[in-house]
């Protein structure tokens, strides 16, 4: 106990002894002790109870109070009682101020922020950006589903995934379909999410006049690409001995860039597509064509095996499905050393698909997994050239597999080689019409 209370605890029993003894002393003197005594110590029970109103007066009052003066416990109480309603104001005071500058940083902020309630999916709170690019209004607004709010989006589909939601790339923004947006779902606690929505409108215009641009310029070269490789071709190397390696690597790069073209027009054709026609994939002769690639590539220099045990076909478009594939398996032959193995496997993955490309070439290292998809990226600059690759064939893997609403896993160790699988999900599988060859391992 403090010094300051246990001084004012002592002089209120000393006052309270002091009194009992001069109302015994009266009584004494009148001849009725206890009579006297009991009056005595039924006011003091009836002052404290009146100093105890005063303190609940003093906590329940809305109008600061300065507490009386004096030195007796009564006094202390409601000084410390003043001292820490005192304190909690000054708390509560820097509270509102910072929730204020939050509030107004979050207000300030170009991105769209809106606070939404996890269970019922109801909109908390929101700020001035979420009024111009997802068309809330506030006070209209607060407390109403998001997902009727923002229709047609998805959102409630997409708020059912959760943590695991992606995040919602080139929407267009509900006030204006012109406006394209990315939506960004962030679980920061167990009860509340935070929906950002960025403006990708420039970004977009961006990325189309790139795309334009290096469509245009593929088209371009293709002609003189053409004319070059044909006079080529023409040359006759038995005349002059002496030309026919510079021919033979002239050639080689002349095809190398024509290839380049196609993958270049190829992947801006991809990215110019929001989705794709739906037709039924048969995946048997498909997975068949696959292995007449690989091994017509291989040159019987590779073991090559094929599997299918699944039974189920895919809903997508079977030329740019077979592009895909076709790049995972002439990537695994090109990058598999001579004598190495190559397999093809088309296999159940929960409900939905996945076919996979396994080798046991080089592998990738860990460092270049998360980049590997990018245009032109290369893992061995001197090894892709010499494989005869473009840098493209991933990139264009990726967008085919977008457009089916599938991803890449891809799975890899440096000396043991990698397995490029392609996960396909339920609403992209049916079984198949007629029954179809299996490929067992090793055939």
């Amino acid at each position: 106990m403090p010094p300051r209370a246990q001084n004012a605890w002592f002089k209120t029993l000393g006052t309270l002894a002091a009194v009992l003894g001069v109302a015994t002393l009266l009584g004494w003197l009148l001849g009725h002790v206890w009579p006297v005594l009991t009056a005595t110590a039924l006011g003091i029970v009836a002052w404290h109870y009146w100093k105890l109103r005063g303190v609940l007066l003093r906590l329940t009052a809305r109008q600061r109070l300065s507490p009386p003066q004096g030195k007796g416990i009564w006094n202390e109480l409601d000084r410390l009682l003043h001292r820490t309603q005192a304190e909690m104001r000054n708390r509560k005071r820097r509270l509102v101020e910072m929730l204020r500058a939050y509030r107004a940083a979050a207000a300030a902020l170009p991105d769209a922020v809106v606070v939404v309630e996890r269970n019922s999916q109801r909109v908390q709170w929101f700020n001035e950006a979420a009024t111009t690019l997802l068309g809330l209004q506030y006070p209209r607004d607060i407390g109403a589903p998001i997902g009727d709010r923002l229709h047609p989006l998805p959102i409630s589909r997409w708020l059912a995934a959760g943590r695991n939601a992606e995040p919602l790339m080139d929407a267009p923004s509900p006030v204006n379909a012109e406006t394209r947006i990315n939506l960004r779902l962030i679980p920061y606690s167990e009860e509340l999410w935070l929906l950002v929505a960025r403006d990708v409108s420039k970004l977009m215009r961006l990325e189309q006049v790139r795309r334009d641009f290096v469509a245009n310029v593929s088209h371009e070269l293709r002609t003189p690409l053409t004319v070059i490789h044909g006079y080529l071709e023409m040359l006759e190397p038995e005349e002059k001995p002496d030309w026919a390696p510079m021919l033979a690597e002239m050639q080689r790069q002349s095809q190398r860039m024509t290839q380049l073209v196609e993958d270049l027009l190829t992947l801006s054709r991809l990215e110019a597509q929001d989705r794709l026609p739906d037709e039924s994939v048969a995946m048997a002769p498909m997975i068949a064509t696959l292995k007449r690639e690989a091994e017509a590539l291989s040159q019987h220099r590779h073991q090559i095996t094929v599997e299918d045990d699944t039974q189920l076909d895919l809903w997508g478009s079977t030329k740019e499905l077979h592009s895909a594939f076709s790049n995972l398996v002439s990537n695994a032959v090109r990058y598999t050393p001579a004598g190495g193995h190559i397999g093809i496997r088309f296999e159940h993955d929960g409900d939905g698909a996945v076919l996979r490309v396994s080798d046991s070439g080089y592998g990738i290292p860990a460092t270049h997994l998360p980049r590997i998809t990018e245009r032109f990226y290369r893992v061995s600059t001197s090894r892709t050239r010499e494989s005869g690759g473009t840098g493209l064939g991933l990139s264009i893997v990726k967008h085919v597999l977008n457009l089916h609403q599938a991803r890449l896993d891809i799975q890899s160790e440096v000396g043991r080689g990698s397995t490029f699988a392609c996960h396909f999900g339920a609403e992209r599988v049916h079984p198949r019409d007629h029954a179809t060859p299996m490929f067992a391992a090793g055939k």
